[in-house]
């Protein structure tokens, strides 16, 4: 029967294996197992149940299924002291990739080298702001090394958890040590449980917000649903009084009136006071409706509504949906659609000839008028030098040329 056994790596890295023997190795005890490519050495981290209760738990856990790779032996001491050389030479591994990076003008931070046992894989984690392109990086790291080379962007919570280091409460990390996955937090927790909201006040050591103020976030949600909502009015046995703070171990609420009084009360007694007083409620407006009756005026409004809806009701239900066929155009609609368009044509043309004769008058009346003005000029001049007055035609003329017109 296979045994399910967590296996820890260097950088606080975990993976699960399944164990053939007879009995699952101890815990601490060095294994090697299989790895891509090739073999690596680790340390036991946890066996029997409470392996299954990480896999279904952990994020590298498989779930249900049985783990893809298993544990082939365990390691002798030939295997620990070469597990311990490599762990000596990755630092040195580290500072010459370091400076390979500063030759290719890469904007990247190398948190850590890993040598797998069997030296056939090397893997770098780094930390970036944003996409780095390091082929030919590998290209250098390649033939510097010669072996396989493998990159891998993680994030600076990982890197915490990678390389491990002593908290502000005085402890070891608890991504590294304990905490089997890193959950996000974000501000809205650091609210919920009313402590500062600085960043640099709550932030561990990777700048992140730390991880354990997801730890009691669910208590304080829960508890303060028995409490009022801080900013509420409250209509008590002093008047209405507003929650100024809610104090979720002892149980106690401060409220204060409106003239400035506050005073701190137990929540027992608060809900005491209240229902002595027939406080309403959040649901006192549901059952507003039922009360509407009540007044007369309501209820003449009710009953005309109901005499409407009595009425209404029938037509509704004998209402069938109506089918619209299709409209066909015949011949005779054609003609109408036709004289009506000759017609509005011919109105159009009316129109404009009226408004050309209209203008056409107003210039002849323009024209007559200065010639009489011209002919008056022409009598007084004569009168003056006694010369005889010419024909008088012009309002002849121009009465025989309205006359055609």
């Amino acid at each position: 029967m296979a045994h399910l056994i967590e296996v820890a790596f260097r950088g606080n890295r975990k993976e699960f294996f399944s164990w053939t023997g007879e009995t699952a190795p101890p815990l601490k005890a060095g294994v090697i197992v299989e790895a891509d490519r090739g073999e690596d050495f680790g340390r036991v981290h946890s066996t029997g149940e409470l392996a299954e209760v990480r896999c279904n738990g952990c994020a590298h856990g498989c779930g249900t299924t049985p783990p893809p790779r298993a544990a082939l032996r365990l390691a002798t001491a030939a295997d620990e002291q070469l597990d311990r050389e490599l762990t000596v030479e990755n630092e040195a591994v580290r500072r010459k990739s370091m400076e390979r990076v500063k030759a290719n003008h890469l904007v990247m931070k190398l948190t850590d080298v890993e040598w797998q046992w069997d030296r056939r894989k090397l893997t770098i984690f780094f930390t970036a702001e944003r996409r780095v392109d390091f082929r030919g990086l590998v290209r250098d790291l390649a033939a510097l090394f010669r072996t396989r080379i493998e990159l891998k962007q993680i994030g600076v919570r990982d890197e915490a958890k990678r390389l491990s280091g002593v908290g502000r409460c005085g402890r070891e990390y608890c991504s590294a040590s304990w905490l089997p996955d890193l959950r996000p937090v974000n501000l809205g927790v650091a609210k919920d449980q009313k402590l500062s909201l600085n960043p640099q006040q709550i932030s561990g050591a990777c700048g992140r917000l730390m991880c354990c103020l997801r730890y009691e976030h669910e208590f304080y949600v829960l508890s303060r649903r028995k409490f009022p909502k801080e900013g509420k009015i409250l209509t008590t046995s002093l008047g209405e009084e507003k929650v100024i703070a809610c104090d979720i171990f002892n149980e106690r609420i401060t409220l204060r009136t409106a003239e400035g009084d506050s005073r701190v009360i137990a929540l027992a007694d608060l809900r005491t006071e209240l229902e002595g007083l027939d406080q309403p409620t959040d649901h006192a407006h549901d059952d507003a409706p039922s009360h509407a009756a009540d007044d007369p005026v309501d209820e003449a409004v009710n009953a005309m509504l109901d005499t409407v809806e009595m009425e209404i009701a029938p037509l509704l239900a004998a209402m069938t949906v109506v089918e619209v066929a299709p409209v066909v155009v015949t011949d005779v609609v054609t003609e109408v659609v036709t004289d009506v368009v000759e017609e509005t044509a011919t109105e159009d043309a009316e129109s404009e000839d009226a408004a050309g004769d209209a203008t056409r008058r107003k210039r002849r009346r323009g024209r007559r008028g200065g010639r009489r003005l011209r002919a008056a000029e022409q009598r007084r001049q004569s009168e003056q030098d006694g010369s005889p007055m010419p024909p008088d035609g012009g309002d002849d003329a121009d009465d025989g040329d309205d006359n055609e017109e």
